[in-house]
């Protein structure tokens, strides 16, 4: 599904270079579940945001079902973003002044689909997260476990192939944390790709392959 072939990405801060990743390979097959583990500045979010066409590497190439994605046009990266890869983040970024139930088709209205297909789509994925009471709930009234759950059914709304989950559980308590990991693994368990930045070793270990990183490059490659 995903083939990374010599990956670098530099930044320059001031007169000095950064090297945040430095020649990465990895290949990640469809229905994985992957933990991405290392300290602060290891290139954790960086490889993820490149695995999701958030950014963009100095060298190298990217194949995501067999296509060097990073080769295509801009427009053409958007649409196989949006049509094939899901985000969770750690600070939710929900629209304030949306409702949980608009935040959640936003990718839907985007991508122009039709107004009844639309909110029949962001109902089946509010009541799959255990969230459809929440529906007209703005995410100011939302508890840190309800927000990271509309973030997930706004990640699952286009049925990606891929979701990927920067510190998924970061601000949330142990109990709500523990639910936003489940509801994850629930979509994982269903065929969809799953990988996971976190600082968290217990939360890392629950993946089925471990990858460790140290100075932008990956150090350690486990699976269970």
């Amino acid at each position: 599904m995903i083939e990374l072939e010599a990956i670098n990405r530099n930044f320059e801060v001031g007169e000095e270079t950064v090297h945040a990743l430095r020649d990465i390979n990895l290949n990640i097959d469809a229905g994985e579940y992957i933990s991405i583990m290392g300290p602060s500045g290891s290139g954790k979010s960086t490889l993820l945001n490149i695995l999701g066409l958030l950014d963009q590497p100095n060298s190298g190439i990217y194949r995501f079902n067999g296509k060097a994605i990073n080769q295509l046009a801009e427009d053409e990266q958007a649409q196989v973003r949006r049509e094939n890869i899901g985000f969770v983040f750690q600070f939710f970024h929900l629209i304030p002044r949306l409702s949980a139930a608009d935040n959640v088709a936003l990718p839907l209205t985007l991508a122009g689909v039709e107004p009844d297909i639309r909110q029949q789509k962001t109902a089946a994925a509010m009541d799959a997260l255990g969230i459809a009471e929440r529906a007209q709930h703005r995410p100011d009234q939302l508890s840190g476990g309800q927000r990271q759950r509309v973030a997930i059914a706004r990640a699952m709304i286009t049925e990606p192939q891929l979701i990927l989950a920067d510190e998924p559980t970061g601000n949330l308590d142990r109990s709500s944390g523990s639910d936003v990991i489940e509801a994850l693994e629930a979509l994982n368990q269903k065929g969809i790709t799953l990988i996971m930045v976190t600082h968290d070793p217990e939360l890392g270990g629950r993946a089925m392959r471990r990858l460790k990183m140290d100075d932008g490059k990956i150090i350690g490659d486990h699976q269970s």
